[in-house]
């Protein structure tokens, strides 16, 4: 969701060159980017005084004429001040406050306009039109229409729809669309128990890619895609970035703040109740209504409407 701030900026200093910074995943998704002469992973969290490793991290990365942080929180701050760098920014915070230069008061609406905000403060100038989502790295190519399932949402387990309920589509259209079960290293298990749900039922079309896909192969394949049937994710912004016709099932998460971005092609399921958007990583009453009271026949209506 930062991408489209990262193309204003680029927009706006032509001549510029991005050192990007975060977690493995970001990086391995945005180092293609071509204005990236230089990545480094954030590993500050792990062993020793974190305080501590943010100081060596930031002498490390050095000295820059803007550094922005599109993250909310005390040590991407630090991170900034540490660097030296002579203008500093990221979104209205007590430590943004403390510690950089600019903390300008967060837009209302989707993320990807609340950074945009940051461009907006830094060169004085509206950002208009927003692009939509971008990464630069190939899709992959499918011999046959595929439809790609996601089951895993890293946040938590009150992001994520049932092994069953996903099955369940992906059967209702395994007839005309080859399958594709997508998950991370802990996701391995929901992924497993999809395939064998499809596989009792007969269907055979299917590859179960969980755990065993670099960032940069995961890109690839969702950009391929025909279809996507999705929690709200990374994965899900992924497929945003590609144009792939998605379905987004929502349900402790602001759909309004991190919905698809700009897909011309994309439809989201949810419930409105009363406890939701809740915004906590496991279900705080215990029932998980807001996922476990979306039906597949929901989703599978709102696939029709694409």
């Amino acid at each position: 969701m930062a991408t489209p701030a990262i193309e204003a900026l680029c927009e706006f200093y032509p001549h510029a060159t991005l050192t990007l910074v975060g977690s493995f995943v970001s990086i391995e998704a945005l180092k293609y980017h071509p204005f990236c002469h230089k990545h480094y992973i954030d590993e500050t969290k792990k062993g020793g005084l974190r305080l501590l490793n943010t100081y060596t991290f930031a002498k490390k990365i050095g000295r820059h004429d803007i550094a922005i942080s599109f993250r909310n929180q005390l040590h991407a701050s630090l991170l900034l001040k540490f660097t030296g760098s002579p203008e500093t920014i990221a979104r209205d915070s007590w430590h943004a406050k403390l510690f950089l230069t600019q903390n300008p008061k967060a837009k209302e609406g989707h993320l990807v306009e609340q950074y945009i905000g940051l461009v907006e403060t830094i060169t004085n100038e509206v950002v208009q039109p927003i692009s939509p989502l971008r990464l630069f790295i190939k899709s992959h190519t499918y011999e046959r229409a595929t439809l790609g399932i996601n089951p895993g949402a890293t946040y938590g387990s009150a992001k994520r729809w049932y092994p069953e309920k996903f099955a369940k589509v992906a059967a209702n259209y395994a007839d005309r669309y080859d399958i594709i079960i997508f998950g991370g290293p802990t996701e391995t298990e929901m992924a497993k128990a999809i395939e064998d749900q499809l596989t009792t039922l007969g269907i055979k079309n299917i590859t179960n890619v969980a755990g065993k896909t670099t960032i940069k192969e995961l890109c690839s394949y969702i950009g391929g895609l025909s279809l996507f049937i999705t929690n709200d994710s990374g994965p899900m912004h992924v497929a945003a970035a590609y144009q792939v016709p998605t379905v987004s099932i929502f349900g402790p998460t602001r759909h309004l703040e991190t919905s698809q971005w700009k897909n011309r092609q994309s439809k989201i399921v949810r419930h409105d109740l009363e406890c939701a958007p809740c915004m906590k990583r496991e279900c705080p009453l215990k029932h998980h209504d807001c996922m476990k009271k979306i039906e597949a026949e929901e989703v599978i209506e709102a696939i029709e409407t694409l």
